[in-house]
């Protein structure tokens, strides 16, 4: 009995090891630069870190931005409110003077067209 005993642990013990090794292998082929996820990783670590560099050149673009539109905002509200007053100051000037016209008949203000004399048969 205990001889069976022995051979059961001992070859338990040696399909414990052949796993072992089996999952070394598939470990060390995962974890390769060149064509496993260890490769996929470093790829995406390197792609996340241009990706922050490029939102931090984008978030300092935007805040520029936002400066000039803010000064450019301000100076379009003074120009409006020049704008305003000039508006203002032009209604206390007299319009312009109406002319009565000399005839009774209206005079067209368009182009006139009229045939011509002459006609063709």
């Amino acid at each position: 009995m205990d001889l069976i005993a022995d051979l059961l642990l001992v070859s338990g013990a040696i399909g414990a090891a052949f796993y072992c090794v089996i999952l070394s292998r598939r470990l060390s082929r995962f974890n390769d630069l060149e064509t496993g996820m260890g490769g996929a990783v470093a790829v995406l670590s390197a792609q996340v870190d241009d990706l922050k560099k490029a939102l931090a050149k984008a978030q300092t673009s935007a805040n520029a931005d936002t400066e000039k539109l803010e000064v450019l905002t301000q100076r379009a509200e003074g120009a409006s409110k020049q704008l305003e007053l000039m508006m203002a100051s032009m209604h206390d000037l007299p319009g312009p003077a109406t002319q009565k016209p000399t005839k009774d008949v209206e005079t067209p203000t368009g182009p006139i067209f009229s045939r011509s004399a002459r006609r063709t048969t």
